[in-house]
């Protein structure tokens, strides 16, 4: 079956705005959640940037729905031996039902200490060594390590759930899909792409699980729902590397001058037909995604959780099944 999932921003939203939109989200009938993990947002109108961890401690206590990181980058802002002790914190607090989604990262999270950027290869090498770092960690041994990109001595996390915290890995393009199939539990992006899909699986991904994440801006008409995403949420359309490599908030700003309100709203579901909404998601549950998140933009919460409880959700019950 395909479950659909909230996916929680961090980025617009502060801490208790958060563990509120996650109640209305498991009363609505959403089955999970994604939260995202930044130090900035991509610009000062999203306006918010709390601590993940501690989010996730009060989600733990707030839903019983289970949270996957959307994503952390446990390479160069935060160490890997410091990113295994919080995620399996956070698995017990959830009571198993935490995942850890990792990625390569982006420089305007990550350069915030003054470390060098680097290329997306070395980011990759990086990603890769970091995840083999954390799951030694979390075989409760202690670690003495010294690779490539990072080194340990005499490390070992006492607080451990009762299975390994499931480590995904974002993907956007060829060769990060490739090192999801290689070293993941399972698979991330925004793009609903299958061929993305088949290059984790034939890397060695086989039946592992594929989550994917979109945004939406419920509105009372298209026009206001594709200001509001065109204000907040520019940055989601511009082209290449420009996210991974652009320092700052300012930087997105600037650049996000080229994104035209037009384009955002035909990228985005906007306004109040509930079948822009569904055809949306349909995209992505036809590509193969076994989970899929969806994120409504600007603060309109309320009006989103009651529609799609009554228009979106009940048209996905039961899609899917052919896959169980």
């Amino acid at each position: 079956m395909v479950s659909i999932g909230y996916f929680l921003s961090c980025e617009e939203f502060g801490p208790r705005e958060l563990v509120r939109q996650a109640r209305l989200a498991e009363d609505a009938g959403f089955q999970r959640l994604w939260i995202s993990d930044h130090f900035h947002p991509w610009n000062d109108q999203q306006g918010h940037s709390p601590f993940v961890w501690s989010v996730i401690g009060a989600l733990s206590e707030t839903t019983s729905l289970p949270i996957t990181t959307a994503v952390t980058c446990p390479t160069v802002r935060v160490h890997p031996a410091i990113v295994a002790q919080a995620a399996a914190t956070a698995a017990v607090q959830c009571r198993g039902g935490f995942t850890l989604g990792v990625g390569s990262g982006e420089a305007l999270n990550e350069h915030v200490l003054g470390d060098h950027w680097p290329p997306a290869d070395v980011r990759l090498s990086m990603l890769e060594e970091a995840v083999e770092l954390i799951r030694a960690l979390h075989r409760g041994e202690e670690v003495s390590y010294h690779g490539k990109h990072y080194t340990v001595e005499n490390a070992r996390i006492y607080t451990l759930p009762e299975q390994p915290v499931p480590i995904y890995v974002s993907a956007f393009g060829p060769k990060s899909a490739k090192l999801a199939g290689r070293i993941g539990d399972g698979f991330m992006s925004t793009i609903p792409d299958s061929g993305l899909i088949s290059t984790f699986r034939e890397a060695g991904g086989g039946g592992l699980p594929a989550q994917a994440g979109f945004k939406v801006c419920w509105a009372d008409t298209e026009i206001e729902g594709a200001r509001t995403a065109h204000r907040i949420w520019p940055n989601e359309h511009l082209p290449g590397e420009l996210a991974q490599v652009l320092p700052t908030p300012r930087h997105f700003e600037q650049a996000s001058k080229l994104v035209t309100e037009d384009t955002v709203r035909e990228a985005v579901p906007c306004g109040p037909d509930p079948e822009k909404h569904v055809a949306a998601l349909r995209k992505y549950v036809d590509a193969g995604y076994d989970e899929v998140y969806v994120q409504q933009i600007g603060p309109n919460q309320d009006a989103f959780f009651k529609a799609w409880a009554a228009h979106v959700l009940p048209r996905f019950e039961h899609v899917g099944s052919e896959r169980a």
